[in-house]
């Protein structure tokens, strides 16, 4: 006889021996499963399939769960597949083929059977969630929105919390994203993960003193989390406070030592420490951990730029741009190195790149002063205008960099122009 409570084990036989028997194996596998051992379970369950055939639906089921756990995902789709054939209105079977899917990456097929699961069962907040991760994956946010909604209807849950505020921000909606986490803090107010994301969240919104309560609070709770360690770090660093940035990342790099984005900031840190040797190792060792991330090429490009080699430079700056296009400072620096090599004309289109793609007052003043360098006075003193017009428009004294302010007044001197 079937069970509607959970996945039964045999079918056909209903004598009292059996039914002793399927009980005894049923609960002696679920033992070995929570106790985690693994392989006598999977022994266990071998000789139980053998002996019915493999018409057992309850070892087949805790098999595929396992093979899952140690990454096996396309067998483990199969196991649940032949449970849910055993029992095709066990609504366990289903969600479970569908997490399966969804781990592949089918994303659709994990949605057709999702619903399938929420026709059988539409109150389990576990099968909203997973249609709701299907659609995030699928980019297909405002469904997602939707099933991450009625799944804390029917059972509020830190998880969909955090993949409901995780949709809004993929969809730059930080504040949104802000709501939610808090909604779920009143719940788990001791949630790490929850304080940390909503600490990302203020931080994207430009709240920064909200951000950094909310990731000092994570940390208090969790202070090796390397994520938010190198999100509060990261603020520390962007303050200038590098001494005591770097002392937590150490903390962060004997927890998570393969980790690009924690080399890419330590090497950041040496850099405005002006150790350049350091922060070229650092760095390294980011691009050898992922080679595909532009950031660390850019920074690559910045530090090789700040130390006169100007061929390694391009090289890492190239790289980025390659990595991430749309990105225009990239393409400035990438004038800047040119200059250097003597390739005025490859600047000046780099230059261009750049301003197609943000009108930016750093960018015409480094032209202009490009321009003057290889005697292009007329250019230059156009870009030189160009760039006195956004910086006034940008509040030209507040808070201006020094070494802008300097480099205007130099300019401004060798093109006869009174500032005053």
């Amino acid at each position: 006889m079937t069970s509607k409570a959970g996945p039964s084990c045999y079918s056909g036989d209903n004598s009292w021996e059996r039914s002793y028997k399927h009980v005894r194996d049923n609960h002696k596998i679920h033992l070995e499963y929570t106790n985690r051992e693994f392989e006598t379970c999977l022994q266990h369950i071998e000789e139980v399939l053998d002996a019915n055939e493999g018409l057992a639906e309850y070892p087949l089921y805790v098999k595929a769960l396992i093979r899952r756990r140690q990454g096996k995902i396309q067998e483990s789709l199969q196991l649940f597949q032949k449970a849910t054939a055993l029992n095709p209105s066990n609504v366990l079977n289903l969600k479970q083929v569908g997490r399966s899917l969804m781990l592949l990456g089918k994303y659709r097929s994990s949605m057709e059977v999702l619903t399938e699961a929420k026709r059988m069962n539409p109150d389990d907040w576990e099968v909203w969630h997973d249609e709701g991760i299907c659609n995030a994956k699928a980019r297909n946010y405002e469904k997602a929105v939707e099933c991450f909604k009625k799944a804390n209807a029917i059972h509020p849950h830190d998880t969909t919390y955090l993949a409901l505020g995780g949709v809004f921000s993929a969809m730059n909606k930080h504040k949104k994203a802000v709501k939610v986490y808090l909604d779920g803090l009143k719940a788990s107010p001791g949630n790490p993960e929850l304080l940390m994301s909503c600490g990302l969240a203020y931080l994207r919104s430009d709240e920064n003193y909200k951000a950094f309560e909310m990731l000092l609070k994570a940390l208090s709770i969790d202070p090796k989390n390397p994520s938010t360690i190198l999100a509060t770090c990261s603020m520390i660093q962007e303050h200038a406070d590098l001494d005591t940035a770097l002392l937590k990342y150490r903390v962060a790099a004997v927890v998570n030592p393969s980790s690009s984005q924690l080399w890419n900031n330590v090497g950041m840190c040496f850099y405005g420490k002006q150790k350049y040797i350091a922060s070229i190792a650092c760095l390294k060792r980011a691009l050898a951990i992922d080679p595909f991330d532009w950031i660390v090429n850019y920074n690559l490009g910045l530090v090789h730029l700040s130390t006169g080699q100007h061929a390694s430079a391009f090289h890492f700056m190239s790289s980025s741009i390659n990595l991430k296009p749309e990105y225009p400072s990239s393409y400035m620096y990438l004038a800047v190195i040119l200059s250097k090599l003597e390739d005025i004309e490859n600047a000046k289109a780099a230059y261009n790149k750049a301003l197609s793609l943000k009108s930016n007052y750093l960018f015409e003043l480094n032209y202009a002063i490009t321009l003057y360098s290889f005697d292009m006075l007329e250019e230059s003193l156009a870009h030189f205008r160009r760039f006195e017009e956004l910086f006034r428009d940008q509040s030209r004294d507040a808070g201006a960099d020094p070494d802008i302010l300097e480099q205007r007044r130099v300019l401004a001197n060798a093109h006869g122009i009174d500032l005053d």
